[in-house]
């Protein structure tokens, strides 16, 4: 199935890239690892502003514009495609999840997420939380609750160098009764694949300009058969996953997104073990902008679900009926 965005949404997705290919990113993602926040929370704010994390707040509070996913699918594409950093899954999950509190709770948090005065991070159980360092809501997820909590353990390393991770404290108010919900987490993976797939993308795109730039034996390393079978495979892969992405945020049905995940993030980390074989050596270094993407799609494959637990929903789904 082929979709197509209609005017509105192509002028969303222009309007974005325009603001964040101004913004120079790569320096703001050095930053954002340093944990210097100061640039990432500027950018952060400008973002907040073009209306991308109200999309996920609905329009019952203030500044709210959603439940909108196909526009956060839109908008998640040029996130990652220009390696923004911080907690924009999370902030978007923690916007779905206090969506289902009580309202007064849901008036007084919501709000400064949807505007980008909070950034919101959100650990699953005793995973982990993305960036609670920055974050000013973090949410802690369990079996018998959700709640909000008071702080955060030191910083750890990650994979990605903009990815950092911390434990919450444990205890704090009580937000909701009972895990996450499904809701929440097919939002999270909808998000994550979307900005997985804006990754993929960027690689694929910087590497079909190395190979063009990049000559041995007299001639451009892009003419040999063989680069352009693993660009082609790679671009294959993307345009595969877009109408599973696209198609998942019009139903928002769990397994549908699991789907688009698992084949969003593959394709993605396989774009970027193409993407670090054609550039050879100078690929692998982290001085150079590559590696923004790279160390990025391979954190996302396992973000929220890695490929088998996706894979096991859609099988379980499919035995069921449930598509």
């Amino acid at each position: 199935m082929r979709f197509l965005l209609d005017a509105e949404q192509r002028a969303f997705a222009a309007s974005l890239d325009a603001l964040l290919t101004a913004a120079d990113t790569p320096a703001v993602v050095r930053d954002w690892s340093r944990g210097d926040h100061t640039s990432g929370r500027a950018l952060w704010s400008r973002v907040a502003q073009a209306g991308v994390f109200a999309l996920a707040v609905p329009e019952t509070y203030d500044g709210g514009l959603g439940p909108r996913p196909v526009e956060l699918a839109v908008a998640f594409v040029e996130l990652g495609r220009h390696a923004v950093p911080g907690p924009l899954v999370e902030t978007v999950t923690a916007a779905v999840i206090l969506s289902g509190a009580d309202p007064g709770t849901a008036k007084r948090l919501l709000p400064p997420l949807a505007s980008g005065g909070t950034l919101a991070t959100v650990g699953v159980g005793r995973s982990y939380a993305l960036d609670g360092d920055a974050a000013g809501l973090r949410l802690a997820c369990f079996s018998d609750g959700i709640r909000l909590s008071p702080g955060h353990g030191p910083v750890r390393p990650s994979l990605d160098p903009a990815r950092r991770l911390t434990p919450l404290t444990p205890g704090g108010e009580l937000l909701l009764a009972g895990p996450l919900t499904e809701q929440a987490l097919a939002w999270a993976r909808l998000a994550t694949a979307a900005q997985a797939l804006g990754v993929g993308l960027a690689l694929l795109d910087r590497t079909v300009a190395h190979v063009k730039r990049r000559c041995q034996f007299g001639v451009p390393i892009g003419s040999f058969q063989a680069v352009r079978h693993r660009l082609a495979d790679a671009k294959i892969a993307l345009e595969f996953a877009r109408p599973l992405v696209f198609g998942a945020a019009l139903t928002m049905r769990p397994a549908e997104v699991a789907a688009a995940k698992a084949a969003a993030c593959e394709a993605a980390y396989s774009t970027a073990r193409t993407a670090l074989q054609l550039h050879g050596a100078i690929g692998y270094t982290a001085e150079y902008g590559l590696s923004l993407w790279l160390t990025k799609a391979r954190a996302l494959r396992t973000a929220w679900g890695d490929p088998h637990a996706c894979r096991a929903l859609v099988v379980s789904a499919a035995g069921d009926r449930r598509w």
